[in-house]
């Protein structure tokens, strides 16, 4: 008689899990609210899907400052290329772009969930629409799921619901609620890979903004660097936010007090003496031009208005009046633009939710509670996460695949 396993979650994790159980020959019924699987799957990446991150082992666990080595059995037998091989035998062609980031050659997410579905049918898995509520146990171990349709006898089940981040796509906190209704202890969710809030006008004055090929370098209150990378980032009416931004949000957990400062490089092709160089030759070249013309050909347009406020300096000061420590003054800025940051944006705009269940209570060899007997944790429930780079979707996968593996084989 096969085995029955219940997974609750149909996000990557879950549909994952489910899979890998049902290739075992168990008997798998997913739950899934939605009315589409993979829900949050399909945006990430802007719609891209960021599959997982062409790299090995160590360079996995280097990126998963959240509880990273909790990870190592998991990775340790389904890393990234693992991935990318599963996801090429399911008929997803893919691709590594910079920093060995892996997406779908079509640059479409729902090719990645439209293959996870497939074979979901193909290994005769039951889908159905239901919220689950509880897990009932009896004797220490799960016996079953009570959904707000009915109730769903299960020998195994698996704990696959996110977090709490974009609750559009169905991540409204469940999971945490039933682990803790079975005695596991649930760190307080918030915001990993979350857009970054500052007081500083000028944000606003440049909301919209996106930089490309800059460097962005975060410093928590005691000016210890806590983030350097370069790549695009965006101004908001909030503050800022953009692939950048979100790496560095990730990184902050560090900070020993609460404000940090963002410095940016907007020339970072360019040393100091190089970059004055060049503007005193544009200076040469058009010594009765105003200032902020000066400027306007070294930053965009909406930024010209607010480096002159900063820096103090008339915007129609001719070029040749402009004096050697304010020529000084444009390269310090131009290298280092400062903006105060003094908090995150509510998790439920977060890509990526921090915290959830205690991994110290949940087997790394298997995703079994140590609690209770039948029961797995897969994906973003966990107190685990990542780095941008697809390095979250990998947890995803390894985990999803290792709870699902384990469970029917239990």
């Amino acid at each position: 008689m096969s085995k029955k396993i219940v997974v609750i979650g149909g996000g990557a994790a879950g549909m994952m899990a489910a899979v890998f159980a049902a290739r075992q020959g168990a008997d798998v019924t997913l739950i899934e609210p939605n009315e589409r699987l993979g829900k949050k799957v399909n945006i990430t990446g802007k719609g891209r899907c960021n599959v997982t991150n062409n790299c090995a082992l160590e360079e996995l666990l280097r990126n998963v400052p959240g509880n990273g080595r909790f990870l190592y059995s998991a990775f340790s037998k389904f890393d990234g290329r693992d991935a990318m091989a599963f996801f090429e035998e399911l008929g997803v062609p893919l691709k590594t772009e910079r920093g060995s980031r892996v997406f779908p050659v079509s640059d479409c997410a729902f090719d990645v969930t439209a293959a996870l579905e497939r074979e979901l049918r193909r290994r005769g898995v039951q889908v159905i629409r239901d919220r689950a509520l509880n897990v009932e146990t009896a004797e220490g171990r799960v016996a079953a799921v009570r959904g707000e349709r009915r109730r769903y006898e299960a020998s195994a089940v698996i704990l696959a619901t996110g977090g709490v981040s974009y609750p559009a796509t169905g991540s409204t906190g469940d999971g945490y609620r039933i682990a803790a209704a079975l005695g596991h202890t649930v760190a307080p969710p918030h915001g990993s890979l979350v857009p970054l809030v500052s007081p500083d006008p000028c944000c606003q004055a440049m909301q919209g903004l996106a930089l490309k090929n800059v460097t962005v370098t975060v410093e928590d209150g005691q000016g210890r660097r806590l983030f350097r990378e370069l790549g695009e980032m965006l101004f908001t009416h909030f503050g800022v936010s953009g692939p950048l931004i979100l790496s560095a949000s990730a990184r902050m957990r560090e900070a020993e007090t609460g404000t940090c400062r963002l410095l940016i490089d907007l020339k970072p092709g360019l040393d100091e003496q190089k970059l004055d160089a060049r503007i005193l030759r544009d200076i040469n070249e058009s010594p009765n031009r105003d200032f902020e013309k000066i400027v306007s050909g070294l930053v965009p347009h909406s930024m010209v208005a607010v480096l002159c406020r900063r820096l103090e300096i008339p915007d129609t000061l001719k070029a040749h009046s402009l004096t050697r420590q304010q020529r000084r003054d444009l390269v310090r800025m131009l290298k280092h633009f400062a903006i105060e940051i003094t908090d995150r944006r509510p998790v439920e705009e977060a890509i990526v939710t921090a915290g959830g269940v205690n991994v110290g209570e949940v087997q790394p060899a298997t995703m079994e509670s140590k609690l209770v007997r039948g029961l797995y944790f897969a994906g973003e429930i966990l107190d685990v996460d990542a780095y941008t780079g697809g390095f979250n979707l990998q947890i995803a996968w390894a985990t999803g695949r290792q709870a699902g593996l384990c469970a029917a084989r239990e």
